[in-house]
């Protein structure tokens, strides 16, 4: 045997290795990438199922024949602008995170007008198909946390791993993710005053 042969041989096992790790490392990038994809499809799954709710909340509560119909045009139209929003998961910007955030935000800030000014109505608040589409309504929201947190956790992982050492030197086209983050005035108390 050439002894020339042993240190070639070293330098293609090295080569051969160093490619079978960095295609381990993109493979699992994708795999990540993918999960955070799946879970914003779960998200807009269920911000899609609220939207369908609420179609079918306005036209039961327009059965009220003097319910306020300001109330109903800004539901209506925050659920319009709210499904304008679309996002491309696998490029997602902060930016384009925070106008989706902000567009069902709108719903949910319009939504809870409409069911505070439904206490002023007593036959609405006993209608059976308001009171079980109200009880849907409270369930998808719950949807949509779960959704979220569910995202939030796969953005988590997907940073995590693109992000670390030496992981992003070979994942130059794979970018940080945002999270989903509270509404702006999240924080604060909401005022529910049934005598507006």
């Amino acid at each position: 045997m050439k002894k020339w042969l042993i240190p070639v041989g070293i330098i293609v096992a090295f080569i051969a290795i160093i490619a079978f790790w960095s295609i381990g490392i993109k493979n699992t990038a994708l795999q990540h990438s993918q999960a955070v994809n799946k879970e914003w499809g779960n998200v807009q799954t269920a911000y899609q199922r609220r939207n369908d709710l609420i179609g079918n909340l306005v036209n039961t509560v327009k059965g009220a024949a003097d319910f306020e119909k300001s109330t109903l045009t800004a539901v209506i139209e925050a659920r319009a602008k709210a499904t304008s929003v679309t996002i491309d998961p696998s490029n997602v910007t902060p930016e384009q995170l925070a106008q989706f955030n902000q567009a069902q935000s709108g719903v949910s800030s319009s939504l809870s007008k409409l069911l505070v000014s439904v206490e002023q109505y007593p036959t609405l608040k006993a209608n059976e198909n308001f009171l079980k589409l109200q009880d849907e309504l409270a369930s998808t929201e719950n949807q949509i946390l779960t959704a979220r947190t569910r995202f939030n956790e796969a953005v988590q992982v997907y940073n995590g791993y693109v992000l670390k050492i030496p992981n992003n030197w070979f994942l130059s086209e794979y970018k940080e993710k945002p999270y989903f983050e509270a509404s702006t005035g999240a924080d604060k108390p909401v005022d529910v005053n049934f005598n507006k």
